[in-house]
Order: C-alpha cells, then structure tokens, then sequence
C-alpha cells in the first residue's frame, strides 16, 4: 500500500470519531495497553506533557511544544484532529511525521489491527509513540482525545499535566454535569504528578485537589501578576 491506500485502510478498519462519530470511542485502555505491549511500551523512552481540556488544549499543546523546542529540546507533538492530512497529527520539531513511517507502521501492525480491532484513535496513538521512540525526542507534549480517564492516551506518567478548562462537551460519553466531566478530565492527573489548571471555578475545584498532586491553578497565579 502507498501513503494514501494505508490511510484509506486506517479509516476503513478502524473508523474514525470525525467520521463516524461516538461509535468510534472505545472506553476502557484495554486494548491501547495491549497495543503498547507488543511495540515493548514505546511512550517509556520519553518525557511526557499531558494536556486535557474542552477548549484551547490544541494551542495549549502547540505552545508547550514551540516553547520546550525554542530551549534546545527535541520535542514530539501528538494532536487531533488534522486538518489537511493525517500527519499533522504527529510531529517532531514541528516537521509532520514522514509518509513512509505512516505506511511501514501500518503494514507491521496489520495482524494486531485485525486481532484487536483497535478504534482508529487507539493504533494512531500507539504510532505517535513509536514514533518519537525512533526519533529519540527528549519530550512529547499529548493531546487527549477525548475526555481524560479512558483516553488512549492516558497510559502514559507525564512530568506534569495540564487542564486548560472544563464546559459541556461529548456529554452522553462524559456525563451531563460539570462536576462529571471534569472528573473525566481529572483522570489524567497522577499521584505527585504536578497539574496545572486554566479555568478552574470553585465548584471544581476540590475533585483537582483530590488526586493527591500539588495543583496550580494558572488564573490565581495571573491574579497575583496583575499589575494594578
């Protein structure tokens, strides 16, 4: 298969949630820490930046990543979605991942696809970190997918994890309450992991603060830097 056939077979075999919606969301890490254990746990090779949120964890990411890069480190930056082609999705100092990679990983991971038919956000995830293992990045910032607690993502221990906000989104996976959702979001956070938080009202604030991390919530630190 060419780049653009091994795409065409990712969105067949493992539908997509852009294109077919919440039938594509697979709860639970079951199959995502299978994946991870026959590529040998490639998200072990690297530092980690975890960023959930409802809105701006895309550009929350991106400048985490732009910043970490402008300090001399090689850095991955997995994101979704794309905009224009899949390898937006994943980066390594800004440059998209290389076709090649995209339709090798694919062919390699054929049987496994077909043993565990992962959702189509599960085998990308496991690509971006083999990725970055091969590319020998000093840190990757990740995007969650959707939600925190049962992300693909969420199999990796970060050196720190950010919550840019919580608002209603995806409610019938995430639960119609914001205290719900943004216990979702709060799956992310480790024990002693530190967490940083954007909006972060007082009503939910006790479920952050309850993970057992130290947690900084960014809008008192802005307060206490106003200059008036």
């Amino acid at each position: 298969m060419n780049y653009q056939e091994t795409l065409q077979y990712l969105y067949v075999k493992t539908p997509a949630f852009q294109h077919v919606g919440q039938s594509a969301y697979k709860p639970g890490l079951d199959n995502v820490v299978a994946l991870s254990k026959a590529y040998n746990h490639p998200h072990t090779a690297f530092k980690t930046i975890h960023v959930a949120g409802t809105n701006g964890k895309g550009s929350v990411s991106h400048t985490l990543a732009a910043i970490l890069q402008s300090a001399g480190y090689k850095v991955g930056l997995y994101t979704s979605p794309h905009l224009r082609d899949f390898s937006e999705r994943i980066r390594v100092n800004g440059k998209p991942i290389d076709a090649d990679y995209v339709v090798q990983f694919v062919a390699q991971s054929q049987g496994i696809i077909e043993q565990l038919n992962p959702s189509f956000f599960e085998i990308t995830t496991l690509m971006a970190f083999s990725y970055f293992k091969e590319q020998a990045v000093d840190i990757a910032v990740i995007e969650v997918g959707l939600g925190g607690r049962l992300d693909s993502t969420n199999i990796i221990t970060p050196i720190l994890s950010v919550i840019t906000n919580v608002s209603f989104d995806h409610v019938a996976l995430l639960g119609d309450t914001l205290e719900k959702i943004a216990e979702e979001k709060a799956g992310i956070i480790k024990p002693g992991i530190p967490v940083v938080v954007g909006e972060a009202p007082q009503n939910l604030r006790p479920i952050y603060l309850s993970k057992g991390s130290p947690v900084v919530f960014a809008q008192d630190e802005a307060d206490r830097n106003l200059p008036f």
